[in-house]
């Protein structure tokens, strides 16, 4: 029987990250691109290795990363693949545990398939549509939590100290650099809800975005619409992921400037 577009994902990027790992523990090349943000040997080494192993299995895929140039054949193709080799280059260069390697099967728009693995902590998130979303195999669920106060909150200082949205009752906060992290620790409900004002790319966002979905849970911008993946732009503006009473009471609150 034919490996599933879910079972390629986990598989492949579980296989990427003994990549990444060793890469990681050992002294390793790191530069700036042209736009300042850092990139490592890591990054294309790891790409390399998706390209090869995911495109093989799918030559009919169309492709987009971060660290490949764009084929604008894309746009046209039925599916896609959407990948982020490192996600949170600025922890993997700094020796954090809390980048992860990306890959998502988007069709219309809209993810299908995606898996997110942090090969440090060996935490491998994966979801395919109408099939639930799992952690390591056990399937997870967002939190149930609809107040803010007390809340496990995935935010930088300086979206929190916004003044169009201060002052903020109690939480507790942390801010690991990886986005697509961020997303999947609120869909496994370790944490119960992530906001960045920051723009983000397709491929930040497009795996943790249907396993977030899966898990229960909502994920949108701060003005409250949908990710749409794989146009011609492929900035997304911000994101906001939660369980659905607490994401409709953060949408409240950021919604009122």
């Amino acid at each position: 029987m034919p490996e599933s577009d879910v079972t390629l994902l986990e598989r492949v990027v579980r296989e990427a990250g003994t990549i990444a790992r060793d890469i990681f523990e050992r002294p390793h090349k790191t530069w700036n691109k042209k736009d300042g943000s850092p990139v490592t040997e890591a990054d294309l080494a790891v790409n390399r290795f998706l390209i090869e192993h995911l495109r093989t299995a799918r030559p009919d895929y169309a492709w987009l990363s971060e660290e490949s140039e764009d084929d604008p054949a894309r746009l046209t193709a039925k599916r896609v693949f959407v990948v982020d080799p490192i996600d949170g280059t600025l922890a993997f260069v700094k020796r954090r545990p809390h980048f992860t390697i990306c890959a998502a099967v988007v069709e219309d728009g809209l993810p299908i398939a995606g898996a997110v693995y942090n090969p440090v902590t060996d935490e491998s998130y994966a979801a395919a549509k109408g099939e639930g979303a799992r952690l390591n195999g056990a399937t997870i669920h967002v939190s149930a939590r609809g107040e803010l106060e007390g809340s496990r909150m995935l935010a930088s200082k300086s979206t929190l100290q916004n003044p169009r949205w201060a002052p903020w009752p109690a939480m507790h906060v942390e801010v690991p650099n990886s986005i697509a992290y961020r997303v999947a620790l609120v869909a496994s409900g370790a944490f119960d809800a992530a906001i960045t004002m920051a723009a983000v790319h397709d491929w930040d966002i497009a795996a943790a975005d249907i396993i977030v979905r899966e898990a229960g849970g909502l994920i949108s911008s701060l003005e409250g619409k949908a990710p749409q993946y794989n146009r011609s732009d492929v900035v997304q503006p911000s994101v906001l992921a939660a369980g659905p009473a607490l994401h409709a009471a953060l949408l409240s609150r950021l919604d009122r400037g």
